[in-house]
């Protein structure tokens, strides 16, 4: 969701000086003409300054600037000059081996023989339904097992700050994507590297695997909106398509495969490119596209908001200010087959009036992507960044930003009845009736909600409770997990807020450092067992029956990696732990405002 990006995009998109055309450019120089008056004091608000940025990898800007979040800012610099921007930030050299391969290759590759036929994890929450639940014979894990885990091995996400993607697993292979556009596939057990694929900007979606042909694929999206399929035993393209034209529009949620088709989300950072006053907002709009897993060919593709943009005015330096725009879909499409339905969570929208799809779970037919239903559970929600002063791409009445980050769930209760869970960023967690349009059964507040508050990125359901994590980074009071039940949606326990470690670690701790005990990460559930990330950088196991912790791990310091990369922990963001024949997966290190980068992908076993 946007508010992930929000700190990365200050760095360049309110600085909009004219280009150094200089025979030898200079990083100082290129610098200081685009980008001093925003990072050097007094600067801007909420723009990190040059000290602050001297953090980051000097592969995560030159990226940023080429085909990533700051393309459009960096589109007129050449190869050369990104280089050199880059380089000055950060005081260090682009490294050689931006891919992160020259070592911890595996001695051979074996045939893959039907990886999805054994324990796998494929897609964000497990199935097409979305539920982040793993059964105990997948799982190879149970409760009195889970405390004796150990770290097994660690890889290391080279020249980047931020370990962005969760895994998919099949077949004893882990595939990954990186916030360089790397997707890696490496042995399940050992980390050892098989093959390396190059999307063309980053990929921060999880992969979905699935039988294609003789062999099987694998399908994600990547910052660019572009879709790919790659050959899950080489990693060689099959196919790759641009499913949206609009410079903003980028693929988080991952593809759901289903029957030979590919269900994509389409979000994007237009209400950040909005907080510029000379930009025309606003054009977007969130869709479904559908292709052929085979071909990549479009099946079909449906708005989140059916009226297309219409001029709405003038701003006062001449652009045209248009609307309506917003609803994007951030997470993974969640599929109905019983119904014939594919159901998503939209986003705020970006004008007013907001769209009557913004902040809604929208259902559409699986076959034609006629919208079937729709129930909006925040109306009135326009909002986008940078708002407080002489903006007019400002609604008149903003929004409180209360958008869905996380998937719908689909659940079969053990009593037999179907209920659609869904939580939100106000805080607000919702039991729906996907018989009755969506219709409200219950609800639960999990937390008090804000910008970055409440269910940030997802949740976790098994047969009796919803397992449900609280961020409210930016409160006073963040974090805490509820256990709540289907068929009520009463609390069935709480599991209060722990003393942050990373301040043991030596980290600040307080507001907006980093450094707390909000639960902004995706959960996941095995029987019997809760595991939640925290972006104090602690991986936490709770009993499902009462949330006691039963086992904590520790990522605040620096790893050996098997692939040599140096490697360190950080905060524990947007996607959840993996769990598969016996191992978890998790990433450390997810950067945005409010939590602490990292690049460390980390992998526990049993003894």
């Amino acid at each position: 969701m946007k508010t992930r990006f929000v700190t990365f995009v200050l760095m360049f998109v309110l600085c909009s000086a004219a280009r150094v055309t200089a025979q030898e450019p200079a990083g100082a120089t290129l610098f200081e003409v685009q980008c001093a008056a925003c990072h050097t004091p007094p600067g801007v608000p909420r723009a990190p300054t040059l000290e602050t940025l001297r953090d980051r990898a000097p592969g995560a800007i030159v990226a940023a600037l080429t085909d990533g979040i700051m393309a459009l800012q960096g589109q007129n610099l050449t190869d050369v000059e990104r280089r050199a921007v880059a380089e000055f930030i950060t005081g260090r050299a682009v490294s050689d081996d931006a891919i992160g391969t020259s070592a911890g290759l595996c001695e051979s590759t074996p045939t893959l023989v039907d990886p999805l036929d054994g324990p796998h994890w494929s897609g964000w929450g497990v199935g097409r339904e979305n539920l982040r639940f793993q059964t105990a014979e997948s799982a190879g894990l149970d409760f009195n097992q889970v405390p004796n885990l150990t770290l097994k091995w660690a890889f290391g996400f080279p020249e980047t700050t931020s370990a962005w993607a969760q895994p998919a697993v099949a077949g004893g292979r882990l595939f990954v994507g990186s916030q360089n556009g790397d997707i890696y596939a490496l042995d399940a057990k050992t980390g050892c590297g098989h093959w390396t694929y190059s999307a063309r900007t980053g990929v921060r979606t999880a992969i979905s695997v699935g039988a294609l042909g003789d062999g099987h694929a694998l399908y994600f999206g990547d910052t660019g909106a572009r879709v790919y399929a790659i050959d899950a035993q080489t990693g060689a393209e099959l196919w790759s398509r641009d499913v949206e034209s609009h410079p903003g529009a980028r693929i988080t949620g991952a593809p759901t495969l289903h029957e030979g088709r590919l269900y994509v989300p389409v979000s994007s950072i237009e209400e950040v490119l909005a907080s510029d006053p000379g930009y025309g907002c606003c054009t977007f709009r969130g869709s479904v596209v559908v292709l052929d897993a085979a071909t990549g060919d479009q099946i079909w593709k449906t708005y989140t908001i059916p009226a297309e943009p219409v001029a709405r005015g003038t701003g006062p330096n001449g652009t045209t200010l248009s609307g309506p725009a917003g609803a994007a879909v951030w997470g993974a499409p969640t599929i109905d087959a019983g119904r014939g339905l594919v159901y998503v969570a939209t986003g705020n929208a970006y004008t007013q009036p907001a769209a009557e799809t913004s902040d809604a779970i929208v259902a559409f037919d699986l076959d034609t992507g006629e919208i079937r239903w729709f129930n909006q559970l925040t109306p009135e929600d326009a909002f986008i960044l940078g708002c407080g002063g002489d903006n007019p791409n400002c609604p008149e009445d903003e929004g409180p930003d209360h958008d869905f980050g996380a998937s719908p769930a689909l659940v079969t209760m053990t009593d037999g009845s179907d209920l659609l869970v869904i939580g939100q960023k106000s805080g607000m967690t919702y039991g729906l009736d996907p018989d009755r349009a969506g219709r409200i059964v219950w609800e639960y507040r999990a937390g008090a909600g804000s910008a970055l508050g409440g269910i940030e990125w997802g949740f976790a359901v098994d047969g009796d409770n919803a397992y449900f994590a609280n961020s409210d980074v930016i409160t006073p009071n963040p974090g805490g997990l509820s256990a709540v039940r289907l068929r009520t949606g009463e609390l069935v326990w709480y599991a209060e807020p722990p003393p942050p470690i990373c301040a043991g670690a030596g980290v600040r701790s307080g507001f907006m450092s980093g450094c707390d005990a909000s639960l902004p990460a995706a959960v996941s559930v095995i029987p019997g067992v809760v595991f939640s990330g925290s972006n104090d950088g602690g991986l936490r196991a709770h009993s499902a029956e009462s949330g006691e912790v039963i086992w904590i791990f520790d990522t605040n310091r620096e790893f050996d990696t098997v692939n040599g990369v140096p490697a360190s922990g950080g905060s524990l963001n947007a996607g959840g732990p993996v769990i598969v024949d016996g191992m978890v997966y998790v990433n450390s290190g997810y950067a945005f405002m409010g939590s602490r980068g990292g690049n460390v992908l980390l992998a526990f076993g049993l003894p």
